[in-house]
């Protein structure tokens, strides 16, 4: 789809383009009006807000962009399809087990994220899965001691154990999943001092191996988990202690991020034989812990990916119950209760960034003499010739030879027998030749192999106020493609094609990677800026990881942060506002003393009052100038 070729545009050509309907999976769409919607199901029906209204909101309360925006409805409908979808599939195939949802911390550790996941999961039971002791001081006290569970996964030392151990008497089941040999007698030890039996799983290395990014947490190769050996010599090992009816959980983790149901079937069948042959050995077991998998589709595309996905959550649950059913029933093993950590799918949705744009580069050649003066280099009047000549038929042709020209020219600079003046008028003549290339092949609708990194050579930088290094740390480190689009303005053609350059003084500051229909594509569609109205971008289904992994790049620090929750009106409500880290919070981070340095450039100003290079007036502007600075947001502001 080429916006540029179509002699109309509607809302419903941007929805195509940027393919919202496919990885926005219902809960985002576009209004009449051009603008991205947030849409959220309530009993009387669907709501829809758009985002530019919370922008202006945002706007209107002080707070400035960038900022990651938190919709809390869209995190409370995940979680109930999560769970619903598992009810659904467990009555319909008559599996006489439950399932229990948990939440791996670790995925996003944000307080008001763990707080709402613990909150509206609790009519669910939804637990939350610990990998470190601060990650289980969270657990412990966000969720109630009525049952809930807590997998506590990761390396556990004394105070880990001790801590779950002593929850277990406040009515929390915390299971602790032996990862590696060497925890088991310190499990031990500890039940046995404390007086209090513990709940124990183990965590099996499958052989089977996963598609996808995250696949080397399954296999031989694993770096967590037991062996067939292990796993029996722990077995033995509590059977000596007297201790076998301690286990009953089997963790078996797929992976993450799985795209192809078909590996998700093979892994399942696979943990159900573990968990048969721990029955028969005697251990009570009742928790099949099939840790993450379930995938995100950040393509829309329904295909097997890495950054998408075959199934869908229905199929997922259908075919993870059919599979430990048919399984269990033939060895006749009671069904277990069924437990996936799905983090990703979770809050993947629920967390937005929404930056403006405050700057762009277009790569077009600025006013041509009509002939070229008759003493310039003979290069210039080559590329004259090239530029009288371009037609449809000889493309091919007038690139190689634009591009000789360019080289000799750019060589002839170096070597000092071409001026500055030629060489400007020579990349003008570059870009014009190259630019009317691009829309002769726009216009036929074909390009050849040796022409198709044309747009991404002449394509528009446009600045956005953000930090990838920050904000969207997967997209620079591991390639992952995150929707990208503009949330308003979708009534009309975006009629440039753009990557997006950070605020970073970085090279790979940079978003030039997007979905696209038949994968993913180098540049991305945008509209032209306007004088005097601000253009606002939003990157989608950044909520797994995004805020936990990202760094202090140039010493960018945490962007504003707001949640909203809509109403059943079409109302919302800001229900948390989080400041982003100003100046003096960021040196901070890194053993700077905000006073300290006040103080030192107070001193160089009374200096230059005293050398009479600075008036007393002056003096206190600089000073208000450095305060000010230490006051302020990290990011660009207006």
């Amino acid at each position: 789809m080429n916006p540029r070729q179509m002699t109309t545009w509607t809302t419903e050509d941007s929805a195509r383009l940027y393919r919202i309907r496919d990885w926005g999976a219902g809960y985002f769409d576009l209004s009449d009006k051009g603008e991205v919607t947030a849409k959220v199901g309530f009993p009387a029906g669907e709501v829809q807000v758009s985002l530019m209204d919370i922008v202006s909101g945002i706007g209107e309360r002080g707070l400035q962009m960038p900022l990651l925006l938190r919709i809390e409805n869209l995190l409370d409908a995940r979680i109930a399809l999560l769970n619903e979808s598992f009810r659904a599939a467990m009555a319909r195939q008559g599996y006489q087990g439950s399932y229990q949802g948990v939440f791996p911390i670790k995925v996003n550790q944000q307080r008001q994220v763990i707080e709402e996941i613990a909150r509206f999961g609790a009519r669910y039971g939804h637990g939350l899965e610990a990998g470190s002791k601060a990650e289980l001081v969270i657990a412990l006290s966000t969720l109630p001691g009525n049952g809930s569970v807590v997998v506590c996964n990761g390396y556990k030392d004394r105070e880990f154990i001790d801590l779950g151990l002593r929850s277990l008497k406040l009515g929390y089941r915390c299971i602790f999943v032996i990862e590696t040999p060497t925890e088991l007698p310190i499990i031990l030890e500890r039940s046995k001092a404390l007086g209090i039996r513990p709940l124990i799983g183990m965590r099996a290395k499958l052989a089977t191996t996963v598609g996808g990014h995250w696949n080397k947490t399954s296999g031989d190769r694993s770096i967590f988990g037991l062996t067939t050996s292990q796993l029996i010599e722990v077995v033995d090992e509590l059977k000596a202690q007297g201790m076998l009816d301690c286990l009953q959980l089997l963790h078996c983790h797929l992976g993450s991020q799985i795209p192809n149901i078909r590996d998700i079937r093979s892994a399942v069948m696979e943990a159900c034989r573990y968990y048969i042959n721990l029955v028969r050995e005697g251990a009570p077991m009742g928790f099949l812990d099939l840790g993450g998998g379930l995938a995100v589709d950040y393509l829309g595309s329904r295909a097997n990916h890495t950054q998408s996905m075959n199934y869908t959550i229905d199929e997922y649950s259908a075919a993870i119950v059919e599979v430990v059913m048919e399984t269990l029933d033939a060895n006749q093993v009671p069904h277990p209760t069924i437990v996936t950590e799905s983090g990703r799918p979770t809050v993947a949705y629920y967390s937005l960034l929404l930056f403006n744009i405050f700057d762009v580069t277009h790569f077009e050649a600025g006013a041509l003499p009509s002939t070229p003066p008759p003493d310039e280099n003979p290069l210039i009047h080559h590329l004259y010739e090239v530029l009288e000549r371009l037609a449809a038929g000889n493309l091919q042709q007038c690139y190689n030879k634009t591009c000789f020209y360019r080289d000799e020219i750019r060589e002839q600079f170096k070597r000092g027998q071409v001026s500055l003046r030629t060489r400007s008028l020579a990349e003008n003549l570059i870009l014009e030749i190259l630019q009317r290339i691009l829309a002769i092949l726009e216009k036929n609708g074909e390009t050849p192999p040796e022409l198709e990194g044309l747009r991404e050579q002449l394509a528009d930088i446009y600045y956005g106020n953000l930090s990838v290094f920050q904000s969207l740390p997967d997209h620079w480190a591991i390639g992952q493609v995150f929707p990208v689009m503009p949330i308003h303005r979708l009534g009309e053609r975006p009629s440039r094609e753009a990557i997006i350059a950070d605020i970073t003084c970085d090279s790979d500051g940079r978003i030039d990677n997007f979905i696209d229909v038949h994968g993913t594509r180098k540049t991305l569609p945008l509209h032209p800026l306007k004088d005097g109205e601000e253009y606002y971008l939003g990157v989608f289904l950044v909520g797994a990881y995004q805020e936990t992994l990202g760094d202090l790049h140039n010493l960018f620090g945490d962007t504003n942060v707001v949640s909203v929750r809509i109403n059943e009106d079409g109302s919302f409500d800001l229900t948390r506002e989080d400041q982003g880290d100003s100046i003096a919070d960021i040196l901070g981070y890194v053993q700077y003393n905000a006073k300290e340095l006040f103080e030192r450039f107070r001193k160089l100003a009374e200096q230059g009052v005293r050398q009479g290079s600075l008036s007393i007036a002056e003096r206190q502007e600089i000073l208000e100038c450095f305060a000010a600075g230490l006051r302020g947001y990290t990011y660009f502001e207006r």
